[in-house]
């Protein structure tokens, strides 16, 4: 398990604490609801998207586990689905084979250690096969309304080039925005940032034009045209 950097030693956001509070009021106005793109009917299909999401897209998972949940939709009837099915199922995932094997033993574990049942503890989830602290993150706000932080690569990259939560570690952009995000906007703040990553501040050309929160990001190369 990451171990969390001293709170005197993360970098402090760019942003004044009224333009924080703007970034994400703009960000609400533009989408009141965000939500997430992975499919699931519970708090264990959830786990097990978001395991199968690791270096794969969304769709992808989806496309693959829609099939797959109609008939495991618990630890149990995936464990008794069985390895070789569970690959069989999976195989158009990157990873597959090991993240078969995951499936399997974190469905074990949740059977063995927490009667069935996801539980609703960052530390728990982190001790499940496949299972890291993005992946508990995502977990814990979805399933159990946690203001937790899952920090992708989309997220990273607005974090650090709007100059919101600049940090050299996933952790540390985590940690930073844990402490800066309002209150009012924790529940959903990860879910907006990653989206806006996605779908607008693209890795390689921003979508700046139509972007929400251009009257405060500090992107030196920002286009305005």
């Amino acid at each position: 398990m990451a171990t969390a950097p001293k709170t005197k030693s993360l970098p402090r956001s760019k942003l004044s604490r009224e333009k924080i509070e703007r970034f994400f009021s703009l960000l609400a106005e533009a989408n009141p609801e965000p939500k997430g793109e992975l499919d699931y009917v519970n708090p264990y299909t959830l786990l097990v998207a978001v395991v199968l999401s690791a270096q794969a897209t969304d769709k992808g998972v989806n496309k693959a586990t829609g099939p797959l949940f109609k008939v495991a939709d618990t630890p149990e009837k995936m464990v008794a689905l069985g390895l070789d099915r569970v690959r069989d199922y999976i195989k158009t995932i990157g990873l597959f084979n090991t993240k078969a094997k995951n499936v399997i033993a974190l469905s074990e574990a949740l059977i063995a250690e927490h009667a069935g049942s996801v539980p609703p503890d960052r530390e728990a989830l982190e001790k499940l096969p496949g299972v890291g602290r993005k992946t508990a993150n995502v977990v814990l706000n979805i399933a159990f309304g946690q203001p937790t932080i899952a920090v992708d690569t989309h997220l990273f990259r607005v974090s650090n080039r709007t100059g919101l939560a600049p940090g050299k570690t996933p952790l540390a952009v985590e940690l930073l925005l844990e402490r800066i995000v309002p209150p009012a906007f924790a529940q959903h703040a990860h879910h907006w940032l990653i989206l806006h990553g996605r779908y607008i501040c693209k890795a390689r050309k921003p979508d700046c034009p139509v972007c929400p929160v251009t009257e405060v990001c500090l992107f030196k190369d920002k286009i305005l045209a």
